[in-house]
């Protein structure tokens, strides 16, 4: 386990700062807002595109607080503070205030961006708190974005890509949790109701698209176990999943498989198998603990969980400058409940 921290440590600590290769999704108003994107957005310019560079930052804080004294720390703590100043973030706010940029990043960047806040948030420590501090006006930002959008959006986004709607709201959910935000926590339970708790029959059989790194499917049950406590969690996905075995076998959701991983694109399927891996989990902890299909949850998660942790060889910029995030997420529990919740739909 440690050896592979200090493997997914690298891969971010080599991208947060690389400035090229770079995608940017940069709406221009004029001749003048054509520049470098390390000076569009100077905090998180890095890891080929905006959100990647985000979540490459929780990766360095999730694992400096989670394993305090590995050798990779002192530099993660350096690229941390390096990024986290309070001119970059004010430089970010800049960008993302400019008329026409209200939609930047949403949802998948800006949940990404609460996930950062609140690993901050979380930590003990005295720079953790200033970088904290100086990412506040951003994350305050994001917030005032997603509160604006939501209650717009009629319908969810059943995407297995960036815009999906079930699996931002998820890390938006646990962000406001920590940061006890209630206003913005009961208008995303409320858009989490509208949107999902009433679907049923997921078509699981027409998964995953040929790009996806999320499931439409299972991140949406990922998402209700966030809200329902177990009784009512378990009636729902019945109605929602109801080919989940209850044999403990795995063979009823096969691993997605990359036959190009130079491809930006077909590459995703890498970070399906580790998403999946931690919705199946996350589902599993969900139902009551003597539902008969706990154990095909977890085999299912387990095959998935290999097959995504053995695709991180680093060899190829374009899986090594993301899939590191998605492993320390599953690896490290980040999306597991811990303590007490309430579950106001129950």
């Amino acid at each position: 386990m440690a050896a592979d921290l200090s493997r997914f440590a690298l891969l971010a600590l080599e991208c947060v700062h690389r400035r090229y290769p770079n995608k940017i999704a940069h709406h221009l108003n004029s001749d003048a807002d054509v520049k470098a994107p390390r000076e569009l957005t100077p905090a998180f310019f890095g890891c080929y595109d905006w959100h990647s560079c985000v979540h490459g930052h929780w990766l360095l804080a999730r694992l400096a607080r989670t394993d305090p004294k590995a050798a990779y720390v002192p530099r993660a703590r350096v690229a941390l503070a390096r990024s986290l100043t309070g001119a970059n973030i004010a430089g970010e706010v800049a960008y993302q205030k400019v008329e026409g940029r209200a939609g930047f990043e949403r949802p998948y960047g800006l949940a990404w961006l609460l996930q950062l806040a609140a690993e901050l948030r979380e930590w003990k420590d005295e720079d953790a708190r200033r970088w904290s501090g100086a990412l506040a006006p951003l994350e305050t930002l994001a917030v005032e974005r997603i509160s604006g959008w939501l209650p717009k959006l009629t319908r969810p986004v059943r995407s297995g890509e960036h815009s999906q709607t079930a699996f931002a709201l998820g890390l938006m959910l646990d962000w406001a949790r920590l940061a006890g935000t209630r206003e913005f926590e009961g208008l995303l339970r409320s858009r989490i109701a509208a949107f999902f708790l009433s679907d049923q029959a997921a078509p699981l059989a027409y998964e995953p698209s040929g790009e996806d790194f999320l499931s439409p499917a299972l991140a949406e049950a990922d998402l209700l176990r966030r809200i329902l406590a177990p009784p009512e969690f378990a009636s729902w996905l019945k109605q929602f999943l109801p080919g989940i075995p209850v044999d403990g076998s795995h063979a009823w959701l096969k691993p997605g498989i990359v036959t190009d991983p130079t491809d930006g694109k077909l590459v995703h399927l890498d970070g399906l198998n580790l998403s999946r891996a931690w919705m199946l989990e996350g589902i599993a902890q969900g139902l009551p603990e003597k539902d008969p299909r706990v154990r095909s949850l977890r085999a299912a998660a387990a095959v998935h969980r290999g097959a995504g942790l053995d695709a991180i060889t680093g060899e190829h910029y374009e899986g090594g400058h993301w899939l590191g995030t998605f492993a320390v997420y599953l690896v490290t529990g980040r999306g597991l409940k811990q303590g007490k919740l309430s579950f106001p739909f129950s």
